[in-house]
C-alpha cells in the first residue's frame, strides 16, 4: 500500500466526495425525520438528554429570528454535540496516521470540498447579517454573530465529514443531519432545524453565479444574488436585460459597471459606443474606452487566418491591459510575451 492508500483505508475514501458534494449542494425539501432522528441521536452520543422540541423554519435567516425569540431555549450545547465528537475523532485519526499521514489525508477528502463550500457559507452568514441589521457593527451586530457561530452547519458540514468514517460511531448523528436537512441549531431544551435551499446556481469555478434570478433561495423567499460570486442586488440583474452603453457608464459602482460589461460583452460595447481605433498593425486593431473612475476598457480585435468551414473568417476580441499602446503588443501579451519577441509564423 502507498501511504496515500492507507490513509485512505483508515478514514473515508475520496470516491464519496461525489455523495458528500451532493449533500452540500442539496436543493431537495429536507428529510425530516431522519433529521430529527439524527438530532436525538447525537444529543444522546453526547451524553445529554433529548431536546424537549425539535422546531423548523424554512431558512436560516429564519432560524435566527426564531431563535432570538425563544425565552427557553437553555444554552448552546454545540460544543457537547459537534465540537467535541468532531476533535475526539480527528485525534485519533491523527494518531493513527501521523502527521504527514493526516495531512494527506485530508487534502484527499475534506479540503477538495471545503473550497466550494465555505464561500457559501460565508455569503449565508453575510446575507443574514445584511438582512438583520445592514452595515451596522453596534451591539446587535455583535449578539447575531455570536448566535451564527452556534449553528451545526448540517449539509454544509458535508467537507469535514467526508474525511471520516460516518457509517456508524460518534459521527454519525451528525452525517444523518447533513444528509438530512440545512444548518441546525443545538440548545439545552430546544433544537432548531433549517430546511435546504430551494435553488442554487454556481459558475464552474463553483462561485455563487445567475444573471436570471437568485443564485441562492430558500423556500421562505431568503435569497442571496450573485454574478460569478460577486454579490449584487436583485434590482441590478434584473436591469441587465435592458442596458445601454449610456446605463453603463452612468453606473457609479465600479464593480457593479465591470459586471454590466460582462454581461452586455466588451465588443458589443465598444461597437455601440462609437468607440474608434488607437492603433492598427498586421496582428490586428487597438481600441479604447475610457471610463470614469475606473481602468480604461482595452481591447485588441483579431481576425482568425484560418478560415472557418463556410469560408469566412472568424474575429476574435482580446482584453488587454489599459497601458497597451500597439496592437501587436496586446496579442503578445495575451501570449505573456513582449510586443519585440512575438513574431508569429501564422495568426490562428
Amino acid at each position: 500500500m502507498t501511504d496515500i492508500d492507507t490513509t485512505v483505508a483508515q478514514g473515508a475514501a475520496p470516491d464519496n466526495l461525489g455523495s458528500w458534494r451532493a449533500y452540500a449542494t442539496a436543493t431537495v425539501p429536507a428529510d425530516r425525520a431522519a433529521a430529527e432522528h439524527g438530532v436525538r441521536q447525537a444529543y444522546r452520543l453526547a451524553g445529554l438528554v433529548e431536546p424537549e422540541h425539535v422546531v423548523w423554519a424554512d431558512s436560516p435567516r429564519a432560524a435566527v429570528t426564531l431563535i432570538r425569540q425563544l425565552t427557553d431555549r437553555g444554552p448552546s450545547v454545540r460544543e457537547a454535540v459537534r465540537n467535541a465528537p468532531w476533535a475526539a475523532e480527528r485525534a485519533r485519526l491523527h494518531a493513527e496516521l501521523g502527521a504527514a499521514g493526516w495531512s494527506a489525508h485530508w487534502a484527499a477528502t475534506g479540503e477538495r470540498l471545503w473550497a466550494s463550500v465555505q464561500p457559501l457559507v460565508d455569503r449565508i452568514t453575510t446575507g443574514i447579517l445584511e438582512d438583520a441589521v445592514g452595515r451596522d457593527t453596534g451591539k446587535e451586530a455583535a449578539e447575531l454573530r455570536l448566535l451564527l457561530l452556534d449553528a451545526v452547519l448540517g449539509q454544509h458540514d458535508a467537507p469535514w465529514l467526508a474525511a471520516f468514517p460516518t457509517d456508524d460511531g460518534p459521527l454519525g448523528a451528525l452525517a444523518e443531519v447533513c444528509r438530512s436537512a440545512g444548518w441546525w441549531w443545538p440548545f439545552a431544551r430546544v433544537a432548531v432545524l433549517t430546511e435546504r435551499p430551494v435553488a442554487l446556481h454556481r459558475d464552474e469555478a463553483g462561485r455563487l453565479d445567475h444573471g436570471a434570478g437568485p443564485a441562492l433561495a430558500y423556500p421562505d423567499g431568503f435569497a442571496l444574488h450573485a454574478w460569478r460570486g460577486m454579490a449584487v442586488p436583485a434590482a441590478f440583474l434584473a436591469e441587465l436585460s435592458t442596458l445601454t452603453p449610456e446605463r453603463i457608464r452612468a453606473e457609479e459602482n465600479a464593480e457593479l459597471r465591470r459586471v454590466m460589461l460582462e454581461y452586455y460583452g466588451y465588443d458589443r460595447y465598444l461597437a455601440d459606443s462609437d468607440a474608434q481605433p488607437v492603433h492598427r498593425d498586421e496582428t490586428g486593431i487597438l481600441w479604447r474606452i475610457d471610463l470614469v473612475d475606473d481602468e480604461a476598457v482595452v481591447m485588441v480585435e483579431v481576425v482568425n487566418s484560418t478560415p472557418e468551414p463556410d469560408g469566412t473568417h472568424r474575429t476574435y476580441w482580446l482584453r488587454v491591459p489599459p497601458t497597451t499602446r500597439t496592437a501587436k503588443e496586446g496579442v503578445a501579451w495575451t501570449f505573456g510575451l513582449v510586443s519585440e519577441v512575438y513574431e508569429p509564423v501564422q495568426e490562428t
